[in-house]
């Protein structure tokens, strides 16, 4: 089994920084791309960022210059660096992962429970 637990959310002035924090746990072979995701209330979940295996890193056009996102595969975890937040960041964050683990040795994807991001203004 599986667990993806987020941490390091919390509420924050406009103009202020985060960096949340996605522990990955249990019987893990592998773990390929994480992302980060956010919810804000009355809308669709959407993507942040993403990060491959490799380091390699994407963006959504309302993050890019502000935040960043990293892994350390060695502890199978990720991070979001959100710096210059904003009221409309004001969301739930989610980590998501693509896993292989050793109870089905293919690749499933995973979700954290999330973690409240709030952005005074």
């Amino acid at each position: 089994q599986v667990q993806l637990v987020e941490s390091g959310g919390g509420l924050v002035q406009a103009g202020g920084s985060l960096r949340l924090s996605c522990a990955a746990s249990g019987s893990i072979v592998s773990i390929n791309t994480m992302r980060w995701y956010r919810q804000a209330p009355g809308k669709q979940r959407e993507l942040v960022a993403s990060v491959g295996s490799g380091g390699s890193t994407d963006y959504a056009d309302f993050v890019k210059g502000r935040f960043t996102i990293s892994r350390d595969n060695a502890k199978n975890s990720g991070y979001l660096q959100m710096n210059s937040l904003k009221p409309e960041d004001t969301a739930v964050y989610y980590c998501n992962a693509d896993i292989v683990d050793t109870g089905t040795w293919r690749i499933s994807r995973y979700w954290g429970q999330g973690t409240q991001v709030t952005v005074s203004s």
